[in-house]
């Protein structure tokens, strides 16, 4: 995936939203280990929270047999949201693109070499990777809200 494939926006230092960059995109995705994949089957979107791992320029999750495998075996376009905020910042990266089981043997010994563990005590015995066609992300810095009352209306 090339720089041109990622979407950054120009904003000022005057914006109270920045764009990330595809490095810092990266760098919070490793950050982390717990997002939102959503699926979209016909008309049916469905969101699933799970952990998962930055394994070069993909991410892998485990899952058993069930909906949310069953869903990606229909509709391969993925979309999939990490997000993380303190007191005095947030920030948000969403990724799209196509995610694919594991089949061969070498990909799975890879793949269980990495730290990726289920939370649930559930047999997850499904790896699969999603390679990002889209990446985006923006952060912010939490401030107050402006005044919001116009200054010519009485009070």
């Amino acid at each position: 995936m090339n720089e041109s494939q990622f979407r950054t926006g120009s904003v000022t230092d005057d914006e109270p939203v920045h764009a990330l960059t595809a490095d810092e995109c990266w760098e919070r995705l490793h950050s982390q280990e717990l997002g939102r994949l959503v699926t979209r089957v016909g008309e049916v979107i469905e969101v699933f929270p799970v952990n998962y791992v930055v394994d070069g320029a993909s991410l892998l999750f485990r899952t058993a047999e069930g909906s949310k495998f069953a869903e990606l075996t229909v509709n391969d376009h993925v979309l999939f949201e990490v997000d993380d905020y303190t007191a005095v910042d947030a920030w948000s990266v969403v990724l799209k693109g196509r995610a694919t089981p594991l089949v061969s043997s070498d990909e799975i010994m890879a793949a269980d070499a990495l730290p990726l563990r289920p939370w649930v005590p559930t047999l997850k015995r499904n790896y699969v990777r999603i390679v990002p066609n889209e990446l985006a992300g923006r952060s912010f810095e939490r401030t107050p809200e402006p005044d919001h009352t116009d200054p010519s209306e009485p009070a």
